[in-house]
């Protein structure tokens, strides 16, 4: 029986489980709560019905790369920690999990606002404005995060 968290498995289902929180806060509170943008809203505006259904689909599909980020950081989570007497490093787990969030928005933020131009944060004026701060927000939860982790080496060897 292992009695230590496995601490690869663990930051690792960290990073996934912040990938798949980032998703999320993405897809309900951009997506659907605040109705800024829509998955592809860029390259078919919801001035039709058939775009609009086009853009729920895909929005859909997205929710579902989030619940597949999720589900896969939480069995890695329960497989580093299932027999483990070992208290959970918080310090480390909450640093992944930003870095996972952070590296999510960043990489999200550039290929589909940037690279790829099929949504963008807030549409209209200051289009470019909202963009950069979801990528810098991005950027500074990941940096927070790998300051986390770095200074917390003493407990969970990275």
């Amino acid at each position: 029986m292992n009695q230590q968290n496995q601490p690869g498995k663990l930051l690792a289902s960290a990073i996934l489980l912040g990938m798949g929180a980032a998703a999320f806060f993405d897809g309900i509170v951009l997506h659907q709560i605040l109705q800024w943008h829509h998955m592809v809203s860029s390259i078919r505006p919801l001035n039709t019905t058939a775009n609009i259904e086009l853009n729920t689909f895909w929005d859909g599909i997205f929710h579902v790369g989030a619940a597949v980020l999720t589900a896969a950081g939480l069995i890695l989570f329960w497989r580093a920690t299932a027999n483990s007497k070992v208290p959970l490093p918080l310090k480390s787990f909450t640093g992944a999990f930003l870095v996972g969030a952070g590296s999510f928005d960043f990489v999200e933020g550039l290929i589909n606002h940037q690279i790829l131009g099929i949504h963008h944060v807030k549409p209209g004026p200051n289009q470019l404005a909202w963009d950069i701060g979801f990528l810098t927000l991005g950027a500074v939860l990941a940096l927070v995060g790998w300051l986390l982790l770095k200074n917390d080496r003493q407990q969970v060897k990275i």
